[in-house]
């Protein structure tokens, strides 16, 4: 007879150890490592040759992806136009953002298109599903409901229904298959659960939603295979503190990738909020000092966001630099090129910057609008009114153009902006929008002397 083996594998990278030790050498965590029994029996059998395999041209002719629409616009927008058959899609996101209101008031509105949509969940039970699809109002959709964690007995019951187009599983850390000893959510449970799940969707031809947990850094939970295995995955952010919610493609098979879908929160649910930049910008943003206002770009979408910048004195040895949104590194090489190519000392003062309403911002473009934000705070001079600013700074101080400049200008046109901050050379063909080309950052000097007089 064959024996089962023991090893210890990480729970946060995957990576298998003979025995426990506090540190896990590959990814450097402590206290992840978890002992688990991995059936010998099943590896040992050997793989029966397929002599059905054949190789493809390049050049053959390939059948399009058919997508569904979703009737939610800015989903349609991240996923790249709708969903398509056979894909498996991984949502991940913070406890209690609104990932499972999302899903239930898709698969909703995807019954009420005549498709056949199963909800599967290993969290809540069939009654609180339904009570919360009864304060959503979507109580008379013909959904089917299931509250189970074996995912061989999922499995078993989906296959008997050759009808279904959508399942939901809510979420992969509680299923568990019978082949492991392993509890549910180890790293193992998870790549074998996740098997299943894809290998059901590519070969029924069926769209399988995954809600994945995440860690307390914000990615997510279990083993980074899981990422690779399905077709896209989205995140799901927002702070608890704002109302509003952002749906971002980091990974996309069939559309492109940072794409964002903007939704607000209400007692019905999720709505959509089709114009975010509305949404990001406060009435006060054009007259207050310390704030500027960032023309940026999410995927192909424009976006407008108000930056704020505050520098206090400090009165403690090492001045506090403290970053909402942001990347604190990039605020510091800011802070480094003020300081040698502009003259502004920020050695003894702290510095504080916020990305207006919670909005995660990865742009090198907003550079520009950071320094001007943190220049109008230290003169306590308002930026130029009704103006957005955009532009990389480079480490001698030098304004880069970016991409995408037309888009940019033209959003914050339709928005009632009349002036932009530019990099030297950017052009725009409508006369109604004043350019103001600056291509060093010395250059923002004679700006705010000229806004004091």
């Amino acid at each position: 007879m064959s024996k089962n083996k023991t090893c210890y594998i990480c729970q946060s990278c995957g990576s298998i150890h003979p025995k426990w030790s506090g540190k896990c050498e590959d990814c450097g965590e402590w206290n992840c490592l978890q002992e688990e029994v991995v059936n010998k029996s099943s590896l040992d059998k050997p793989s029966a040759v397929n002599s059905n395999l054949s190789f493809h041209s390049l050049c053959a002719d390939i059948n399009e992806y058919s997508r569904i629409p979703t009737s939610v616009s800015e989903l349609d927008r991240v996923l790249g136009g709708g969903l398509v058959r056979g894909s498996a899609i991984l949502i991940g996101g913070d406890p209690g953002i609104g990932k499972s209101t999302l899903l239930l008031q898709l698969v909703s509105k995807l019954s009420a298109n005549n498709l056949n949509c199963a909800y599967v969940s290993g969290e809540e039970s069939t009654e609180q599903i339904k009570l919360r699809a009864r304060r959503l109002g979507l109580s008379e959709s013909p959904v089917k409901l299931l509250s189970a964690t074996n995912i061989n007995d999922i499995m078993a019951l989906l296959g008997q229904d050759s009808k279904i187009d959508l399942v939901v599983i809510d979420s992969i850390q509680t299923m568990y298959t019978n082949e492991l000893n392993s509890a549910p959510g180890t790293v193992s449970q998870v790549k074998a659960a996740s098997h299943e799940i894809v290998n059901y969707a590519k070969s029924k031809g069926v769209i399988v939603l995954i809600v994945g947990h995440v860690t307390k850094d914000g990615q997510l939970a279990g083993p980074k295979v899981l990422e690779h295995m399905v077709d896209t995955v989205l995140y799901f952010e927002g702070e608890r503190g704002h109302h509003f919610r952002i749906l971002r493609a980091v990974k996309n098979r069939f559309g492109g990738i940072n794409e964002i879908g903007v939704f607000e929160m209400h007692e019905l649910g999720l709505k959509e909020v089709p114009n975010p930049s509305e949404l990001f910008l406060s009435p006060s943003e054009r007259r207050v000092s310390g704030s500027s206002v960032f023309a940026g770009i999410e995927g192909t979408r424009p976006v407008l966001v108000e930056i704020q910048g505050l520098i206090a004195p400090s009165f403690i040895p090492t001045p506090r630099r403290s970053v909402v949104g942001w990347d604190l590194n990039r605020l510091s090489m800011i802070i480094a090129v003020l300081g040698v190519r502009y003259g502004l000392s920020l050695y003894d003062k702290e510095v504080y910057l916020n990305i207006v309403g919670g909005l995660k911002i990865n742009e090198p473009a907003a550079d520009l609008a950071v320094a001007t934000a943190l220049l109008s705070s230290s003169s306590n001079t308002p930026s130029i009114e009704n103006s957005i600013i955009f532009g990389e700074i480079g480490l001698s101080g030098e304004i880069r153009k970016v991409s995408h400049a037309e888009t940019r200008l033209k959003e914050a046109l339709k928005l009632g902006f009349t002036s932009a901050i530019v990099p030297f050379g950017t052009k725009f063909t409508d006369s109604k929008m004043q350019l103001y080309e600056i291509g060093h950052i010395k250059q923002l000097s004679d700006f705010f002397s000229k806004r004091k007089n």
